[in-house]
């Protein structure tokens, strides 16, 4: 081989090296249920784990079962419905309790494993009195009313700070989204080694909440952006921009996604968040107003951002 050849090879496997180094990934996502509204089938339910493990955290439990049959149908799993949900579902971390967000854990909970489900305050308050109350459902909790049967572990987090999630490698710090003033629906901040994922449950835009919480999180996350350790946000856009405000009910619309993100890349700097990872979720039938709204997100993206439309049951990376 001559030296030019020998530089050559050098070169290439250098330039392959940093190329790998650049686009490895730190999480995968598997979302069991991409919609909000009327499709039970396919509610709001994501899960996620470090890359190349199998130590996953629901985020969110709308759907579960149909959705993993789906990734089982895609083979992102090899293994029975039965051991994704009792032996890969470490855990849960529920935003707010409306069941579009709820149903699947609580259906399928005679079945699942003993596993942590991670609230804050008032959505395990709210979980304990209304559903798992040994009246409209059994007390599957180690707490709250009736005869706790003692499967889950109800933790209570405490907004701002690092939790650990159990029998994983990530940990979780929770902050507050307003979904219809004062209601209250939760974000959570995942972490990973230096790796950082954002998911946010249901919210409206702090200009029609009249609130601080989007801009206080954007606060807390720019950072992460400027150092490129964030590397995705799941946001919600429920309807098209014809919604009227005061029928948004605590949603988004991508004007309102746009005006966000804006306030983000004011704090983090400007092109921070060229091709920055959104995940769009929470997308409500009719079909016709996903595909409006899908236009429209795409007609103002003038951020650069690498939009993503999650599907139920295939696997992606972060």
């Amino acid at each position: 081989m001559t030296i030019f050849s020998r530089l050559l090879l050098c070169l290439l496997l250098i330039s392959t090296n940093v190329f790998s180094q650049k686009e490895k990934s730190s999480f995968q996502v598997v979302p069991l249920g991409i919609k909000g509204g009327i499709d039970e089938k396919n509610l709001s339910a994501y899960l996620i784990a470090p890359s190349n493990t199998k130590d996953f955290i629901c985020l969110d439990a709308g759907t579960v079962n149909a959705g993993i049959e789906k990734a089982i149908e895609n083979k992102v799993f090899k293994v029975s419905t039965s051991e994704v949900l009792r032996k890969y579902i470490k855990g849960y971390l529920i935003s707010h309790a409306h069941l579009d967000h709820v149903s699947g854990l609580i259906i399928n909970s005679p079945a699942d494993s003993s596993k942590t489900v991670y609230a804050t305050e008032k959505c395990m308050e709210m979980m304990e009195n209304h559903y798992f109350n040994d009246q409209t459902w059994a007390n599957f909790g180690d707490k709250g009313v009736g005869f706790p049967l003692k499967k889950y572990h109800f933790q209570t987090l405490n907004l701002g700070e690092e939790t650990p999630i159990s029998n994983t490698k990530m940990t979780v710090k929770a902050f507050p989204l307003s979904h219809v003033n004062p209601f209250e629906s939760t974000a959570f901040l995942i972490k990973f080694d230096d790796s950082y994922a954002l998911y946010l449950g249901d919210t409206g835009p702090d200009s029609v909440e009249k609130s601080d919480k989007l801009k206080n999180l954007w606060t807390a996350v720019a950072p992460l952006v400027q150092n490129k350790k964030l590397k995705g946000i799941f946001i919600e856009v429920s309807f098209p921009n014809e919604q009227p405000d005061q029928f948004l009910f605590g949603h988004l619309t991508p004007n309102h996604l746009m005006t966000e993100l804006h306030i983000l890349e004011e704090l983090a700097g400007k092109g921070s968040l060229n091709n920055f990872k959104i995940i769009v979720t929470h997308l409500k039938p009719p079909t016709k107003n996903i595909a409006k709204l899908k236009e429209q997100i795409k007609n103002q993206n003038d951020l650069g951002l690498k939009i993503i439309y999650p599907e139920q049951g295939k696997k992606f990376e972060l």
